[in-house]
């Protein structure tokens, strides 16, 4: 049997466009003599359209759209996910899966499995399939399954003790078990599973010990694209009934993939996590613009390393022609700032433009002088300043038709250590889930084979540059302490007392995990961001602001 593999990038609730773009790779798998097209989860909606379902309509368009499908399955079978209704007229909603043949609709599969983890939130919108049937097709019995339903085999838990996921993986069904029981002997899972560092490593090995342990092939074909904050990395593949790996899809980028079931061939697959975390920005930042109707990006560069990591990353994306950076030096900024900007600008090919916010700036302090009598200067002026350049790139944005991109970190976000409406204005925060010391990291990444970033940006010691002499460090500890205590905190749930226990000051534990509580008001205000880690600060963590819990 020979399968195709149709990793393809969906708009969310672009049912037209969806359809069309399926039905294409539908002709080709069958120009390339398919038996079988496989399309991922929900791909006539695209993962995931949350509140989206409650409309009638785009469940109506879709079932339409699904039937349309149906009238090309000649000559070749297809396995494609959509949104499937209760035909009994409860008006229940399934997460579903049809495999259609001979032009029409063979058989439906429904969801079992369904997630209310970290971004996962489907009980909210579906019911469980309670059937686990394999369907007969070319002398096989396939059992069709989709994402969480292949998610609970417990022997591919244990990761030496750190916690990737929220889900407990113990659900009371298991469809793999019950497919194998019923005598499927090929399972297909079509998934929207989206990217995470080290997620892809763990995801594999399961998928190896479901082939083994029932002694089946599994083909596995995941959603590509970015949708919002999540970015989805494809990596579609097809494992032997070894738990080899006989065929692989090409990482971030819609990939047909052709896979002759019975090959004995292996292919090696491996992951470089710093590559991955590029290709995962790169192509969420590319489909957030495309797809939220820009085509131009905005950024303010402050010769830092976060603005020049951003910059880089945008350019990537969207081409350099696509790309302007603006510099707005202050009385603060030092000449290497602004020399660092222009460098790096020159590097990338970007337009650059030189706006100093100065006058701006003293015409604020000249205005509030009246009110501000007696008042030493603060952290109030601080945030003047970061709020002219918020409206200087908003404005720009407006007159232009251009998105802003903001250039915060997740240390900064988690701590505070940013400024509302300021540097905090923007349509997406590009880097928002790397914590600084990742930032250094993915820059040294970038510039591997010659500098792009200007190498000033990355060994100059972080500054806002709102103040003489000011340094990261008068206000937060040293990143690479900060940031490990951020990741016991954030992504690994500990409590003050088991981060002090790994070594850390207690006084600095509970002075850093306060401030992260206190600014739950700031993140909620924040622009999306691009997740990349395992617990992202967005829909997968969702914290009251008006709170007293102390860890």
């Amino acid at each position: 049997m020979k399968i195709a593999m149709a990793q393809i990038n969906p708009t969310i609730a672009d049912i037209d466009g969806n359809r069309r773009k399926i039905l294409t790779f539908i002709e080709s798998a069958s120009s390339g003599g398919a038996d079988i097209v496989v399309f991922p989860e929900m791909a006539t909606i695209g993962y995931p359209p949350m509140d989206l379902l409650e409309n009638r309509k785009l469940v109506d368009d879709n079932l339409r759209s699904i039937r349309e499908i149906a009238r090309f399955a000649t000559g070749i079978a297809v396995i494609c996910g959509f949104v499937d209704r209760d035909p009994g007229g409860e008006g229940l909603l399934y997460n579903a899966a049809a495999f259609m043949r001979d032009g029409a609709i063979a058989s439906r599969h429904c969801k079992t499995l369904l997630p209310t983890y970290d971004v996962f939130d489907e009980l909210r919108y579906f019911s469980p399939g309670a059937r686990h049937e394999p369907t007969a097709f070319m002398g096989r019995r396939i059992g069709v399954t989709i994402c969480e339903d292949i998610w609970n085999d417990r022997d591919a838990d244990a990761r030496g003790g750190r916690r990737l996921y929220d889900s407990p993986r113990s659900y009371p069904v298991d469809p793999i078990r019950n497919l194998a029981e019923a005598g499927a002997d090929l399972i297909v899972n079509i998934s929207a599973s989206p990217f995470t560092r080290g997620k892809n490593l763990f995801k594999w090995e399961l998928l190896r010990a479901v082939a083994r342990r029932h002694g089946v092939p599994v083909v596995y074909v995941n959603q590509v694209g970015g949708n919002d904050s999540l970015v989805f990395d494809g990596n579609s593949m097809a494992f032997n009934a070894r738990g080899g790996v006989i065929a692989r899809a090409r990482p971030f980028e819609e990939d047909l993939v052709f896979v002759d079931m019975d090959s004995p061939g292996e292919v090696e697959v491996r992951e470089d996590e710093i590559e991955a975390i590029r290709m995962a920005l790169v192509l969420g930042i590319r489909d957030y613009v495309r797809k939220c109707g820009f085509s131009k990006a905005v950024i303010g560069l402050s010769g830092g390393i976060d603005s020049a990591l951003t910059a880089a990353l945008a350019v990537q994306a969207l081409g350099a022609e696509n790309v302007t950076g603006i510099t707005m030096p202050s009385v603060y900024s030092s000449q290497g700032s602004v020399d660092d900007s222009r460098s790096l600008a020159h590097n990338l090919g970007i337009r650059f433009e030189v706006l100093p916010i100065t006058p701006l700036f003293d015409a604020y302090r000249r205005d509030l002088a009246g009110l501000f009598e007696g008042k030493e200067e603060d952290v109030t002026e601080e945030n003047i300043q970061s709020r002219i350049r918020g409206n200087l790139l908003m404005a720009l944005s407006n007159k232009y038709g251009c998105l802003v991109l903001s250039t915060g970190n997740k240390s900064e976000l988690a701590m505070g250590y940013c400024t509302l409406y300021g540097d905090m204005s923007g349509g997406l925060a590009v880097i928002s889930d790397l914590p600084k010391t990742m930032v250094f990291e993915l820059a040294r990444h970038i510039n591997r084979s010659g500098e792009i970033i200007p190498e000033a940006s990355i060994t100059k010691p972080p500054s806002a540059e709102l103040r003489e002499n000011q340094k990261d460090e008068d206000s937060l500890p040293p990143y690479e302490v900060l940031d490990r205590i951020l990741d016991l905190y954030i992504e690994e749930r500990r409590s003050a007392g088991e981060i002090e226990a790994e070594g850390f000051d207690g006084d600095l534990v509970r002075r850093v995990l306060h401030t992260v509580n206190s600014n739950e008001y700031k993140r909620r205000q924040a622009a999306p961001g691009i997740k990349v880690t395992a617990k992202a600060f967005g829909v997968g963590r969702r914290i009251p602001i008006a709170q007293r819990f102390r860890p």
